[in-house]
């Protein structure tokens, strides 16, 4: 006999996705708003770049215009992420558009890459063919950069739980330190007259960017290829629910995300041959762990007190209060 046990209730298949949903809706709310002021922000600082670069002929000025412009795609691209993610359930799409903000998280950071990749090469170029840079004009709007760049990185660091978040957050992290390189390259070119600082600096910026877009794209493709979420460990869960009472194993676990900070979990649970009304204790106690020890919410629980065909060619080994079964 299998009794199979989701979460505990008879409510609708997507009744508890639903919940889940409105319980985000508020943070949703303001991470939308903060979104909105930083694309207007970030608008308002690009018309100014590139004024100031046509009327100064800084090519500096106007190669970060074109780095802000990709600020502004990727906060575009986030905005448009949390608004697909407000969308509610479907019988075609049962847990919602979550995963709409990885795919924005990874695309922006992708972008980003490809981006710096480019101005590496444009540096490199640089070293061979200088550029007289117009130092005065360049500092002076770099500096206003860095306090609209610096309040737009703050109100995302806010929000910054959220992968598409984050993935927005490093590019405005990027484009904080590259307008403060232009402030200091800028007061070196002009005191030392030496060219090549400029390019220097911007394969540094370029080398960082880079470190942290990798990490964004890695944990992206985890979520999509349903990998077990950044730091947890399928031998520590298993331990966890084993130590429930009642419990006499647990295999066929699996764990992945739904999204950036939703989780979901299926396994297999060993228990006694009882009624389903006695195992109700057990599932509301294996419950109570995985949503407090590891904030995992969407759990599909099936019991059984048979042997399973498929525990011994389980993955993860068979766990159970105190002991192992191999």
């Amino acid at each position: 006999m299998h009794v199979h046990a989701g979460r505990g209730s008879c409510r609708s298949p997507l009744a508890g996705v639903m919940g889940h949903s409105h319980d985000n809706h508020f943070p949703r709310l303001r991470t939308g708003r903060i979104l909105k002021i930083s694309l207007m922000l970030t608008a308002a600082y690009i018309l100014l770049l590139v004024v100031a670069g046509m009327r100064a002929r800084s090519l500096a000025l106007l190669s970060e215009a074109g780095h802000n412009l990709s600020d502004f795609f990727a906060l575009l691209l986030s905005s448009l992420a949390v608004y697909m993610g407000e969308r509610p359930p479907s019988s075609t799409r049962t847990y919602g558009y979550h995963r709409s903000g990885v795919l924005a998280a990874l695309f922006n950071s992708g972008s980003l890459v490809l981006l710096s990749l480019w101005i590496v090469y444009q540096a490199v170029q640089r070293f061979s063919h200088p550029v007289v840079v117009h130092t005065g004009l360049m500092m002076s709007v770099a500096a206003a950069g860095v306090v609209l760049n610096g309040a737009i990185t703050w109100l995302l660091f806010r929000s910054r739980q959220d992968l598409n978040i984050r993935s927005a957050l490093i590019h405005e992290v990027g484009d904080t330190l590259s307008t403060a390189a232009i402030i200091l390259g800028g007061w070196t070119i002009a005191v030392t007259g030496h060219q090549w600082i400029d390019p220097a600096l911007s394969i540094m910026i370029s080398a960082l960017i880079i470190w942290s877009s990798v990490s964004i794209i890695g944990e992206s493709l985890n979520i999509l290829l349903e990998g077990t979420p950044r730091g947890m460990r399928l031998e520590e869960i298993a331990t966890a629910v084993g130590e429930v009472s009642g419990v006499n194993d647990v295999h066929d676990l699996h764990v992945w995300s739904i999204g950036s900070d939703t989780h979901a979990l299926s396994c297999h649970v060993g228990i006694a041959d009882i009624p389903p009304s006695a195992s109700e204790r057990i599932l509301r106690e294996v419950r109570q762990v995985l949503a407090a020890k590891f904030e995992i919410h969407h759990t599909t629980i099936q019991f059984e007190h048979a042997v399973c065909d498929i525990a011994n060619g389980c993955v993860i080994p068979e766990s159970g209060g105190g002991h192992s079964h191999v």
